[in-house]
């Protein structure tokens, strides 16, 4: 008998070559090339058992895209499709393209439940802060006080926080990146796949029809390494061009402190533990209207049992108590009744 010969698989095996229906410019652009270019390096997956699950919305066209199995499902119900997929083939990589509107409004609940039920899933967040599929209106990560055509004089809601959301619910696997930077994106892809359980990305994504520059502030190359903090485990949290600026802890309040003010040194830097969920919700409320930096990477990586396999595992623990069971027993037994 012949030995199964090993598949090796390139970015171009990955991609449909069906026309791409997105803006020209859209940020979803580059999150299919890096999982494009992601794929062929997950270990130990044939391409035959990923499966892309989506919602509704303009990164949940994803399926099309992408040269693998993939199901194309209803507003806000990516999640709960999902689910079933993978716990009725627990064999299979199931991944989940979703946006900020879609994941995190109409299918808000079954989000929640995913992350908190840790099934081995990979869910992919567009987040461009707007509806752009449907023209603009505003999403549940817009700003407050801004305009959209929803809003026309301001949003009065304030934003969800994704990543405080995910850590809140016991999210075992939690990130953020930016759909320019492409080689950090890759890594977290790859870091996702390496997860058991439910692993959940923010990508930081541009519509550049109806919000562009959400993000400028901090996916600029200009400024990018002056406002944003890559999050590295067991590393000190440094940044800046120079490297010249780090956070503290003072208590349990972080602050800014100046490596080249001649009183601090890297010493004096918080060094980021991703196994922490009290730190990652103290890092996670960074936002637009602090003076810190934004953090990307991995947040938390959390080692937890999967809803699949403490299934399977009581099925398995009942068999071995009950027996395999038999439904004509089970309809004639005393556990049914008649109504009349």
């Amino acid at each position: 008998m012949s030995e199964k010969t090993e598949v090796k698989y390139t970015a171009k095996d990955y991609s449909t070559g069906i026309d791409v229906r997105w803006c020209p410019g859209c940020g979803d652009f580059s999150i299919l090339a890096q999982v494009q270019r992601s794929f062929p390096q997950l270990v130990g997956v044939e391409k035959e058992k990923i499966v892309f699950i989506s919602g509704i919305g303009c990164s949940s066209r994803f399926p099309y895209y992408m040269n693998t199995y993939g199901f194309h499902t209803i507003h806000g119900r990516a999640a709960a499709i999902a689910s079933g997929v993978k716990t009725a083939n627990p064999d299979l990589s199931v991944w989940m393209a979703t946006g900020d509107g879609d994941c995190l409004s109409i299918g808000g609940n079954h989000f929640v439940h995913l992350l908190r039920r840790n099934i081995d899933i990979n869910v992919l967040l567009f987040n461009n802060r707007i509806y752009g599929l449907t023209k603009g209106q505003n999403s549940p990560t817009s700003e407050h006080g801004k305009v959209t055509k929803s809003t026309p004089l301001g949003n009065i809601e304030y934003p969800v926080n994704p990543i405080a959301m995910a850590i809140g619910v016991e999210g075992t696997f939690i990130a953020r990146a930016m759909d320019v930077d492409t080689k950090h994106l890759q890594a977290l892809i790859q870091r996702a796949h390496q997860h058991k359980g439910t692993s959940f990305i923010e990508i930081l994504q541009n519509c550049v029809i109806f919000n562009d520059g959400a993000f400028d502030n901090y996916t600029l190359k200009a400024h990018r390494e002056d406002r944003v903090v890559y999050l590295e485990h067991g590393q000190p949290m440094v940044f800046g061009k120079e490297k010249d600026k780090a956070i503290k802890l003072d208590g349990f309040t972080p602050v800014l402190i100046d490596l080249k003010d001649g009183k601090h040194s890297v010493n004096d830097a918080l060094v980021y533990n991703e196994k922490s969920k009290e730190l990652a919700y103290i890092i996670s409320q960074f936002s637009d209207n602090s003076a810190m930096p934004l953090p990307v990477g991995v947040f938390v990586d959390l080692d937890y049992s999967t809803f699949e396999d403490d299934m399977t595992n009581q099925i398995a623990e009942a068999k071995k108590k009950y027996g395999e069971g038999d439904i004509n027993s089970l309809l004639r037994g005393k556990s049914s009744w008649e109504i009349n």
